[in-house]
């Protein structure tokens, strides 16, 4: 399937079922079965909204007995709230100086952006964050990369925001969390809805499970990030931040609709 550069919600690909909105987005194979996937588009969920109506409003009108569903970490979190305002982020020396040494990300803000960076001190404090930068350092000179994130922890490599390029002006200003406690979140979605789920904080370079429900768990990790290892919510602004996902029976040979 096909791609423009900013979004993945390309027209070819858009149906639409009892008033919701989505897009087939391919086919994977994971553990020689294949199944299909189709991304869910919402509204701008707001900080503060309840995750379990918004999935309620979007997936139930589409899902079929057997569907696993895959979540945003973002959206999730911005329904916990969990997120940190730049006006409340004092930006110090460290943060600016060493944002200059940053690598660049092309999946998103990566510690460049010193509020960014400032934020990640703040939350693990500044000798962390300098030993972190410098086995950095000396691991570039290895061509090895990742050892910031590796040294620092998933919580600082999740954040995410402060997008001054952002079709989403919030954005600009608002970085977002990792969300609290995301096996618990996945299991009152399959106890209050009875999803099968994933919640996920993907990009187009990585995939980090950050919880799965429990019948999701028993088959691991691995088989949770094979069905969306190539980030079908998509990079950009496409607004799907939830992915049905559907085996495809043996003998279906075209692009399943729901």
């Amino acid at each position: 399937m096909s791609e423009d550069k900013d979004t993945r919600n390309i027209a070819e690909s858009k149906r639409e079922k009892d008033g919701a909105v989505y897009y087939i987005r391919g086919r994977r194979t994971v553990d020689g079965k294949q199944y299909q996937r189709y991304a869910v588009a919402t509204h701008f969920v707001e900080r503060g909204e309840d995750y379990i109506k918004v999935l309620r409003q979007y997936i139930q009108p589409l899902y079929k007995e057997g569907d696993i569903i895959s979540m945003s970490e973002k959206v999730i979190s911005m329904c916990q709230n969990n997120t940190v305002e730049m006006k409340d982020v004092k930006l110090g020396f460290w943060a600016k100086f060493l944002s200059k040494f940053a690598s660049k990300s092309t999946a998103g803000i990566a510690m460049d952006e010193p509020y960014k960076l400032q934020l990640a001190i703040n939350m693990k404090g500044l000798p962390l964050i300098l030993w972190a930068s410098f086995c950095s350092a000396v691991g570039k000179l290895f061509h090895k990369r990742g050892i910031f994130y590796e040294i620092v922890g998933q919580d600082v490599a999740g954040i995410d925001g402060f997008y001054s390029h952002s079709a989403f002006e919030l954005y600009h200003t608002l970085a977002v969390l990792n969300p609290k406690e995301p096996e618990k979140v996945c299991e009152k979605i399959k106890t209050e809805l009875g999803y099968s789920c994933i919640l996920a904080d993907a990009n187009d370079l990585n995939v980090e499970i950050l919880g799965l429900s429990p019948d999701v768990r028993e088959k691991g990790d691995d088989y949770a990030v094979g069905l969306i290892k190539d980030n079908p919510a998509g990079q950009a602004d496409e607004l799907t931040p939830f992915i049905i996902i559907r085996q495809v029976p043996d003998d279906e040979k075209d692009d399943m609709e729901v």
